[in-house]
């Protein structure tokens, strides 16, 4: 889904030529989707929407920046608004019966699903609610009371308040599971399993699956909980790496700070990701770009919910032109106008690569994607190359693009106290 721009304003193949007025959806969605200007259909959108219209199961292939977010809710969206909510008996005294629910690995990504979902249920009638854990354990669980109709969130989360009987999975007739890789990857398989289970029978509700791949473990994961669903495949987050330019620098570990200093201020206020493989670089990076004056700040999967939103915000807001991240950024956040991704660390895995670059060159635009390749990570080039099938440019960077003079922050001293287990990690 995008906004309608001049003829030359996108690349061909980001959007499709098909209206998304003309798949049949509900009139109230239609009336939300015109009056932000949103028109074209991007081709994960016109290859599933049709389908999931028409009550197919969809396992769907698709990278975050294609628009599957907006096509599975508006799928979702308008099953419920046509279709009589299910008689449900002998469900929990006082619990909620949402109608939908939507598993999302992450907290970050869960959050945008439901930034996206509100404006597009805004005419319909039907309520949109989002349980995450880490924050909010009180509101949230009151929001699901007071009753919802699509319910968001993350498995641990949705299992304590399922146990708690706040609402009842019985009443469903949309399942959605988004980043299904990520899910094994996290280990939170078996609550999925588990709540999908306490839902209807797959015949009687809808299912929708997306993956960045469709390995073996998702389609057997697909066709367990799944009616006969369709597979989906959209290419668009490999078109969209054409719209990078990727540059990659051979650098010695000791020297890739240096290099990172003086590329940052060769790109000034442009809004830049640096991604890297380790909390403890993370910290460092960090504490060396404060030393030098620079407004940074780093997301990971240590830093407190509510910490890590307002970052996010500020950086979508371009109050912080330097976010540090772990590849808990790297999936399912829209975060506009990203410049310039800089790889810090080679990602060890090929698909993050991918996911890691795709946070630049969104909408139609163009951007940046700078990699170090040092002694420690440079063995994962190979892999890469082969999984986005071309080489990347590569070079010895110059003597000029070092900052030897940088500011060097003092190591951080080690805490004596005893470690607090973060027990919310899961929610």
């Amino acid at each position: 889904m995008t906004r309608e721009q001049a003829p030359d304003a996108t690349p061909a193949r980001l959007v499709t030529d098909t209206r998304l007025d003309s798949l049949g959806l509900h009139a109230s969605i239609v009336a939300g989707l015109n009056a932000r200007g949103f028109t074209q259909a991007t081709p994960i959108q016109a290859d599933t929407l049709p389908l999931a219209l028409d009550g197919r199961d969809i396992a769907g292939q698709a990278n975050t920046g294609t628009g599957k977010t907006a096509g599975f809710l508006l799928a979702t969206l308008d099953r419920l608004l046509r279709n009589t909510p299910r008689e449900v008996d002998e469900t929990p005294a006082g619990a909620a019966r949402p109608r939908a629910l939507i598993l999302a690995p992450t907290r970050e990504l869960a959050e945008q699903i439901y930034q996206d979902a509100l404006p597009l249920a805004e005419q319909t009638g039907l309520k949109c609610v989002v349980c995450y854990g880490g924050t909010g354990y009180e509101s949230q669980r009151e929001a699901i009371g007071a009753g919802v109709d699509v319910l968001i969130g993350t498995p641990g989360r949705l299992i304590d308040y399922y146990k708690q009987k706040i609402y009842t999975l019985a009443a469903i007739e949309v399942a959605v599971l988004d980043e299904a890789d990520r899910m094994f990857d996290l280990g939170f398989i078996d609550d999925v399993r588990y709540l999908f289970r306490k839902m209807p029978p797959a015949g009687e509700r809808q299912n929708l699956l997306f993956s960045a791949t469709l390995s073996h473990r998702v389609l057997e994961l697909a066709y367990e909980h799944m009616n006969a669903p369709e597979t989906v495949k959209s290419d668009t987050e490999r078109v969209n790496i054409g719209a990078i330019t990727q540059t990659l620098y051979h650098v010695s570990k000791d020297d890739k700070m240096a290099l990172l200093i003086g590329l940052l201020r060769e790109i000034g206020d442009a809004r830049t990701l640096i991604f890297i493989n380790t909390k403890r670089v993370a910290e460092r990076i960090d504490d060396t770009l404060a030393a030098n004056g620079f407004n940074a700040a780093t997301l990971s999967g240590d830093v407190a919910q509510n910490k890590r939103l307002r970052l996010l915000e500020a950086f979508k807001a371009g109050e912080l032109p330097i976010m540090v991240a772990t590849d808990v950024a790297a999936r399912g956040l829209h975060i506009p106008d990203v410049a310039f991704v800089i790889n810090y660390d080679l990602p060890q895995d090929a698909q993050d690569y991918v996911h890691r670059i795709g946070r630049t060159a969104r909408a139609g635009n163009t951007g940046h994607a700078v990699s170090f390749a040092c002694e420690e990570y440079v063995y994962s080039l190979p892999d890469i190359e082969a999984y986005i099938e071309h080489k990347i440019s590569a070079e010895m960077p110059a003597d000029d693009r070092f900052a030897n003079d940088y500011v060097r922050a003092p190591a951080r001293q080690k805490s004596r106290g005893r470690g607090r287990r973060r027990n919310d990690r899961r929610r």
